[in-house]
């Protein structure tokens, strides 16, 4: 199976740059991979959509601010770093640009009370630091990082929590679970009223969800790992949801990693670490439905919906998407797929 399989042409104008005025009211494209069928919605229809038969998990990841901006030790030269990943007490892995320029021992100072030793080198730019700083870090980054959004939005975020679902709790993200943005406090009360249960999963997004796939043969494609955990009360509503034959419905890519790596005989509680790759003639465990966003072209993600819906009806949905003008990635529109 090759990289190219899943290339589409997508003009630079679909991408979005911005998020929609209104949370909920983004388009929301439907596609039956039962009946084949496309029809065109907005958001705030999920609701039609739903029944007390299904379940919602949502991935309840919070995105830190850890993108930062530093002055390298002796030469003064600009180095990015963007923290990914907490891999021991103050040990971060990252990735730094340039790269280059970071070698084992290097110092980057973020402020006077921040600095960045790096520790070991990685493949693919990325870095080991051992951050050293006073205070809490958290704090730190609130004050001095800004919101790692990815290389394709080119414009100023003008309030940072568009970037976070508002049902975000534990931080710990590098990029947000953003078929979630679409949600609001409203929408998801009123899904509760109509009696369909809401289970929340963590999945802090890392590189393994976001990193291109640079070979051709998708086989040869390594994921990297990402942290995630199932409470115990979250792992028992999933089991009964089984024993009761309701459908699951993941929000977000991240969430059906979560919930495909975590099933086995049933669900069980506690943190691990995935880096599960999902492509078409992978036979999903539990999961049924799902909300997620437009893709971007030859990644995982589209990998991953195609094996859910079929690479020949995600092929027409795209195609479908560009000609009618849906707005594409992080701040893009939605599509459910049941």
């Amino acid at each position: 199976m090759k990289v190219s399989d899943f290339d589409f042409y997508l003009p630079k104008s679909a991408i979005a740059q911005h998020p929609s005025e209104k949370r909920d009211h983004s388009r929301l494209m439907i596609v039956d991979k039962v009946k084949q069928t496309i029809s065109h919605h907005h958001f705030y229809d999920i609701l039609d959509e739903l029944t007390p038969d299904d379940v919602l998990v949502l991935n309840d990841t919070k995105v830190i601010p850890a993108r930062l901006i530093g002055i390298k030790e002796d030469t003064d030269a600009s180095i990015e770093v963007l923290l990914l990943k907490e891999v021991s007490k103050d040990t971060w892995e990252a990735m730094t640009k340039p790269a280059k320029r970071v070698k084992i021992g290097t110092k980057i100072h973020f402020t006077d009370i921040l600095t960045a030793e790096c520790v070991e080198i990685l493949d693919e730019g990325l870095r080991i630091f051992k951050l050293h700083y006073e205070g809490l870090l958290i704090e730190l980054l609130e004050r001095l990082g800004s919101m790692p959004l990815p290389p394709y939005i080119t414009e100023k975020l003008e309030e940072k929590d568009r970037y976070q679902t508002v049902y975000a709790r534990l931080s710990g993200s590098a990029a947000a679970p953003t078929a979630g943005l679409h949600f609001t406090k409203e929408l998801l009360e009123k899904i509760r009223e109509k009696g369909i249960e809401i289970i929340p999963v963590t999945l802090h997004v890392g590189l393994g969800t976001f990193k291109p796939v640079s070979v051709e043969n998708i086989l040869d494609h390594h994921m990297h790992e990402e942290t995630y955990t199932l409470s115990e009360e979250s792992a028992n509503r999933l089991n009964l949801a089984i024993k009761n034959k309701k459908r699951i419905v993941c929000v977000g890519t991240t969430s059906i990693r979560t919930i495909e790596s975590n099933y086995s005989n049933g669900f069980h509680p506690g943190t691990f670490e995935t880096k599960i790759f999902i492509y078409p003639g992978y036979q999903f465990k539990a999961v049924s439905r799902l909300i997620t966003n437009f893709h971007l072209p030859k990644s995982t993600l589209i990998m991953l919906v195609s094996a859910l819906a079929g690479t020949e009806l995600i092929k027409k949905a795209y195609l479908e998407a560009v000609e009618t003008n849906y707005r594409f990635f992080s701040f893009g529109d939605a599509m459910f797929i049941k």
